[in-house]
């Protein structure tokens, strides 16, 4: 049986068996760990894992559980962030909506109409 030496910030040194550690490995590496309970104080316990951590981790026999984030969620986004309000105003307009991609259109072709008047304005270049 394979004994996994950790550090609790509180004890010092544990020894743990592969069963006592989750190992998590994310696809954005700085967002990976392992975290454990401690067998002397019972907290828990959780650390970065680079590279180096994940390979000892696993060939101690610790499996890993990957996480999978979709591009979008790591996408920089930038404007105004949403508000409850705004998520309400969404929901009322979709509610009201008979059809949809109609509505969707004429509020893109009224925002594009507006966007080349201010364009074509005198005095603005």
């Amino acid at each position: 049986m394979t004994i996994i030496k950790a550090a609790c910030p509180t004890c010092g040194d544990v020894e743990l068996t592969k069963d006592q550690v989750r190992l998590v490995v994310h696809a954005v590496r700085s967002r990976s760990f392992y975290s454990f309970d401690c067998t002397s104080c019972v907290s828990q316990v959780k650390k970065p894992a680079g590279d180096e951590v994940v390979r000892l981790l696993t060939l101690g026999g610790v499996v890993a559980e990957r996480i999978e984030v979709p591009a979008e969620a790591l996408e920089v986004h930038e404007g105004k962030t949403l508000t409850s309000d705004d998520l309400l105003d969404f929901a009322a307009w979709i509610e009201d909506a008979e059809n949809v991609v109609q509505a969707a259109a004429a509020g893109l072709h009224a925002r594009l109409l507006t966007r080349d008047q201010q364009k074509q304005a005198p005095g603005r270049s």
